[in-house]
């Protein structure tokens, strides 16, 4: 079984903006965002529909990530943990 870190509290998100450097903020998965009933999708329903091929096979989470300083967001990959 593997599990996405970020998502269970376990480690914070640690990446910086592309566009100006500063660290960026976790706005939660991509898949959360498709529609009113997407948080309640199944973590590997999620992963068939999140636009990165592969991302269950993988084992890989995608994340949003905001930056508040030039309020651009990025898609942020994280590597699930197996446990």
């Amino acid at each position: 079984m593997y599990i996405c870190t970020i998502c269970n509290g376990l480690e914070r998100l640690e990446a910086t903006c592309k566009n100006c450097e500063a660290p960026l903020e976790d706005a939660g998965k991509v898949v959360d965002y498709y529609g009113d009933y997407s948080p309640y999708i199944e973590a590997n329903d999620a992963q068939l529909i999140d636009g990165v091929s592969d991302s269950s096979k993988q084992h890989q989470c995608i994340h949003v990530g905001t930056c508040s300083t030039c309020q651009m967001s990025q898609e942020i990959v994280v590597q699930e943990q197996k446990i």
